[in-house]
């Protein structure tokens, strides 16, 4: 019987999300923690420091990064 290898996880990868209760795989914007942030508006930042949802289009590379 052969063993199988298993995948890793990417840790750079799992840094960068969160994974809900429900499965849902969040990330930030990268406008939140960039430098230079008092030329922005107020109103930009505001809504770039919730977590989005993560797109379908990246939602299989992103399970393949986490082994799942």
């Amino acid at each position: 019987m052969a063993n199988k290898v298993k995948q890793k996880t990417k840790k750079a990868f799992l840094k960068r999300i969160k994974i809900t209760s429900s499965g849902k795989i969040m990330r930030s914007h990268q406008l939140r923690t960039s430098h230079l942030r008092r030329n922005k508006s107020k109103r930009t930042l505001r809504r770039h420091a919730e977590p989005v949802q993560l797109s379908k289009t990246m939602l299989k590379a992103a399970k393949k990064m986490l082994g799942l």
